[in-house]
This record gives structure tokens, sequence and C-alpha cells, in this order.
């Protein structure tokens, strides 16, 4: 499920709003494993290091947790 990206604001806050709504709406359940970097570089169409910012942005706003070697995840709330 794509999202159409607005060139003009930043892409990777846009990309954290798509995440934060999809935890918001249940997607993503708290302790689901929400797409990796390659998985958001493919769906968005963005390089990796631009998802990589935006689940750093989740991280820092503690929507998500990312266990080494296992993947991010929802926080549990």
């Amino acid at each position: 499920m794509s999202a159409d990206l607005d060139r003009s604001r930043p892409i990777w806050r846009q990309v954290a709003e798509v995440i934060s709504g999809r935890i918001a709406a249940g997607t993503y359940p708290p302790g689901s494993r929400v797409l990796g970097i390659v998985e958001l570089s493919a769906e968005f169409n963005i390089a990796a290091s631009t998802a990589q910012k935006a689940l750093a942005h989740l991280r820092d706003t503690g929507e998500v947790r990312t266990e080494l070697g296992l993947g991010t995840f929802v926080a549990d709330k």
C-alpha cells in the first residue's frame, strides 16, 4: 500500500506519518513488527537513508523500538 508523497515536504517525515497512522489505526498493533528499511524503501520508492531517518524519528518519539537483529516493533503503551 504505497502512499502518494508530497515532494515539497520532507519525505522521511511523511513516511513516519504514514507508519504512525498505521499504528494508530491498528494495522500495526503493539508488539507487532513494522516494515524495515529495505521494505519501506521498496514500498515508498525512497532511499534507504530516508527510510532509516523515518524509523529513527519514530524511535525518538517512542512509537517503535528496535531489537538488533530482529527488527522494529510497535512500542507497548
